[in-house]
């Protein structure tokens, strides 16, 4: 399964990249926009109903053109909104039926708002959607659907579009407590995204959950790697482990500001200091 996350702050350009993955041909029910402005969900809601009955003559779920609203509740923010028929499967909600509304009522809508577990997903959407940003989120098993939706997201959302075309290398060495995967080049979809992934997994299979990205030789991050980043520390985390990052490059570390990703991962400024912290913390379990 491919993620793609696109982050937006302009609801001009997220209706554009809906209007586009859709005639792109990027499945409906692959696709979730989230939001914490009701007027701004109601108005996605009803342009991406529209738009999906459109190109595909019409589809299951809707109603009038309008798409469901799931009413999220998700910890130390409060209540949020996610758009897409799909939105219950793919944010891994239990339930399809509770908390959901069509969008054109949502604001009206009194239905318990479904929860979403206090983890890196919720993380990502507390800091992103906090700092009255938008979401775009595209799920898929399919590698050209999510090129697709990575072409898309990467030209209209919050990123940095200059690259250079360096494939991603990568490495591994103990650091004290600590398995440091040395990466550089660009982590993108296709390549780096699943190259990163491979390492997590094998790391986690080995029981090394104590993961260090050094990240000074990357200067690139699409969707699909920021999409995959969240993945593998959701991974190392569900493992009782923690992944975190160091050295940014100064492109990767702009475009984690800009899109307020910063703080959904734990970045140190150097190896040396991101080691003594893993090593703080086995202190303070014991």
């Amino acid at each position: 399964m491919e993620t793609a996350i696109g982050v937006f702050d302009s609801r001009d350009k997220a209706e554009q990249a809906l209007r586009e993955l859709l005639k792109r041909n990027v499945p409906q029910e692959s696709i979730v926009f989230l939001t914490t402005d009701e007027t701004e969900a109601a108005s996605v809601a009803k342009n991406f109903g529209s738009l999906a009955g459109g190109f595909a003559g019409g589809a299951a779920g809707m109603t009038a053109g309008v798409v469901a609203a799931t009413l999220l509740a998700i910890p130390g923010l409060g209540q949020a909104l996610a758009i897409g028929i799909g939105a219950t499967a793919l944010l891994g909600l239990a339930g399809a039926g509770a908390g959901s509304a069509a969008a054109k009522s949502a604001s009206a809508d009194k239905s318990i708002p479904q929860p979403i577990p206090d983890n890196e997903d919720a993380a990502l959407f507390r800091k992103v959607l906090g700092d009255k940003r938008s979401l775009i989120i595209v799920r898929t098993e399919w590698r050209e659907v999510a090129n697709v939706a990575c072409g898309i997201l990467d030209r209209l959302g919050i990123s940095i579009q200059e690259r250079k075309n360096l494939r991603m290398q990568a490495g591994t060495r103990q650091g004290g407590d600590a398995t440091i995967v040395d990466i550089s080049g660009r982590i993108t979809l296709g390549d780096g995204n699943v190259m990163l992934r491979d390492i997590v997994q094998a790391l986690i299979a080995e029981g090394k959950t104590k993961v260090l990205l050094n990240l000074s030789g990357c200067d690139h991050v699409d969707s699909a790697g920021i999409g995959e980043l969240v993945r593998s520390h959701t991974a190392v985390r569900r493992a009782g482990g923690q992944m975190k990052l160091s050295n940014l490059s100064p492109k990767v570390q702009d475009m984690l500001k800009m899109t307020s990703l910063i703080a959904v991962f734990e970045v140190h400024p150097d190896e040396a200091s991101a080691i003594k912290s893993f090593t703080q913390s086995s202190g303070a379990k014991a």
